[in-house]
């Protein structure tokens, strides 16, 4: 006898896979958060800290499906639901920032920290990106992490982006343009992320 059904044989391999993965990925962004939100206080960039707190929301979204991976589909798509909800909650706290930084009137940030670390930013998460590919349609919590890692991989050019274009103005709007894009982004992505979570709790229950 094999010890195991065939679904069991086919779930098993599945979800050690993607633990494996979602380790990797988690261990990434906790570093990349607590690097980049350092440039980002440093470099004084609205940007480059929706940057960092994209990660750490990321972080906090992968130690989640870790923990949904080898629970049913109603549990995963609970702590999608959940995700969704965190990656809301980042939005809302970069737009607290950018109000922060015109209640201050603080100084232009540093272009050049800007785009040194969002292209570190852009070659780790690259790397998530890659390693997610093969995960992004398994089930729907292994699909919002996918949903997280991809909006991560536009933030980084946004960012990057918006170095070259405070640099050529001399002043912080592009900052301030591009981390609002980056509230746009993820608002979009969380509602969508939230949407797909109740359809799948809805049509279990």
């Amino acid at each position: 006898m094999s010890g195991c059904d065939d679904q069991d044989c086919f779930l098993n391999p599945l979800r050690e896979r993607q633990r494996g993965t979602l380790q990797i990925v988690l261990g990434i962004n906790a570093v990349l958060f607590f690097v980049i939100v350092v440039a980002a206080l440093y470099g004084n960039s609205s940007a480059l800290l929706a940057d960092s707190l994209d990660n750490l929301g990321d972080a906090l979204t992968y130690g989640l499906s870790l923990f949904a991976v080898s629970r049913g589909p109603v549990v995963k798509a609970k702590v999608a639901l959940f995700k969704g909800w965190l990656i809301l909650l980042a939005a809302f706290a970069i737009v607290a920032q950018i109000v922060y930084r015109f209640a201050a009137d603080l100084s232009p940030p540093s272009f050049e920290v800007m785009g040194i670390f969002s292209l570190l930013g852009l070659t780790a998460n690259s790397i998530c990106l890659f390693l997610l590919w093969r995960h992004r349609s398994e089930d729907v919590n292994m699909s919002s992490v996918w949903e997280c890692s991809r909006n991560d991989i536009a933030t980084n050019i946004s960012v990057f982006v918006g170095a070259g274009a405070v640099w050529l103005t001399s002043s912080g709007w592009p900052d301030t343009v591009v981390a609002l894009g980056v509230v746009l982004l993820l608002i979009r992505s969380a509602l969508r992320v939230i949407a797909s979570a109740n359809a799948e709790i809805n049509s279990a229950t």
